[in-house]
């Protein structure tokens, strides 16, 4: 690394950023897993919501690619109707 504070700035709020998305990453993640853990069908359609955006979010900040998240949004809309049957 070279010896610049601009720098050495830059590597503090790449830290930074990289916890930062590392955190949301991981929320998101666990909701999804509760979320096809749910076995009513009331529930998971109350909770869908909350994570579908979660999701977008992530996608829109570029934490993941959007593609990856209209993949995840489909197969969880698809988990939660199946959830009627």
């Amino acid at each position: 690394m070279a010896n610049h504070s601009a720098t050495k700035k830059d590597v503090r709020k790449a830290t930074k950023r990289r916890e930062r998305n590392r955190f949301y990453g991981k929320t998101t993640r666990n909701a999804i897993r509760d979320l096809k853990a749910l076995k009513g069908k009331k529930e998971a359609g109350e909770k869908l919501p909350e994570v579908l955006s979660m999701v977008d979010r992530l996608a829109k900040k570029g934490i993941i690619h959007k593609n990856k998240a209209a993949n995840l949004k489909s197969q969880l809309t698809k988990n939660v109707n199946a959830l009627a049957k």
